[in-house]
């Protein structure tokens, strides 16, 4: 089997052009162009990287003011269309985090076992000598090493979890053949207030205990920042218009996936000429 870093990204498909003078396009997993929202890669794509070719990847974003990946930067980048995106790429720098290919030299590499795919991707960033904005997902073969990535790195900003794939496997069209798992942390919470009922709850207000005592971190509603008041107090006249907040309860776990959460979606399949489709 192979582990690789699962990052906090958006999965796209990187198609550069057939043969000169062609376009560069890429397509979101739920098969919408999306070539708009990332000039930067697009310029280093027709600048670096050879014909009929179609990298599977996922666009990242790091902030630099905060030395890290982000997420709501790349959510921010990715709704921007033509006007606005050459506006973020300074601010909000985009790179392609490349974990398969699909296509060299205008041949379909579906049906070759993931090994090989590897091995072909690796020797295009040696043969490219590719650097920023192209990124090559860190894998490895070893358990040990996989677990260790799954229990340390994700404390890095940005790591999420690891991607299981079997070494023999062809590429999977139609259907979900990697294994995906991102680290859970649990914590003990207070409960301050719900929404919802106590059978079927929507948001909380959760507390923790810091220096001062326990604190709530939260609110019922899903507007602005987090607030902070005691743990246990009621909320406010205008909490419970806006959220219904109910009395508080006494206390809980929490169990939640590090990054942010993920909608299912389908993979999508480039044609043989290198279209999206």
């Amino acid at each position: 089997m192979a582990y690789e870093q699962k990052l906090d990204g958006r999965r796209a498909l990187l198609f550069t052009a057939v043969g000169p003078g062609g376009a560069v396009l890429a397509q979101s997993r739920r098969g919408a162009l999306v070539q708009d929202r990332w000039p930067d890669l697009v310029a280093a794509a027709e600048a670096q990287l050879p014909h009929g070719l179609i990298l599977d990847g996922e666009p990242v974003v790091r902030d630099a003011e905060a030395g890290r990946l982000s997420f709501e930067a790349l959510q921010r980048r990715a709704a921007t269309r033509v006007r606005g995106a050459a506006g973020l790429v300074a601010r909000w720098p985009a790179y392609l985090d490349a974990f398969d290919l699909l296509q060299l030299d205008g041949q379909e590499l579906l049906a070759c076992p993931y090994a090989e795919r590897c091995a072909l991707l690796e020797n295009l960033f040696s043969e490219y000598a590719l650097t920023a904005p192209w990124t090559l997902c860190p894998m490895a073969t070893d358990l040990a090493k996989a677990r260790k990535w799954l229990e340390s790195w994700t404390d890095v900003s940005g790591v999420v979890g690891i991607v299981i794939k079997p070494l023999n496997g062809r590429y999977p069209v139609g259907y979900r053949g990697w294994t995906k798992i991102r680290r859970r942390d649990t914590t003990e919470t207070i409960v301050g207030a719900i929404t919802g009922t106590l059978t079927r709850p929507q948001l909380l207000i959760l507390g923790r205990h810091d220096q001062d005592g326990p604190v709530a971190r939260g609110r019922p509603d899903r507007a602005g920042a987090p607030g902070r008041r005691p743990a246990g107090r009621r909320a406010s006249h205008r909490d419970r218009d806006r959220g219904r907040a109910r009395a508080p309860v006494d206390g809980g776990e929490v169990l939640g996936d590090v990054g942010e959460p993920r909608r299912p979606g389908h993979r999508t399949r480039p044609g043989r000429d290198g279209a999206a489709r």
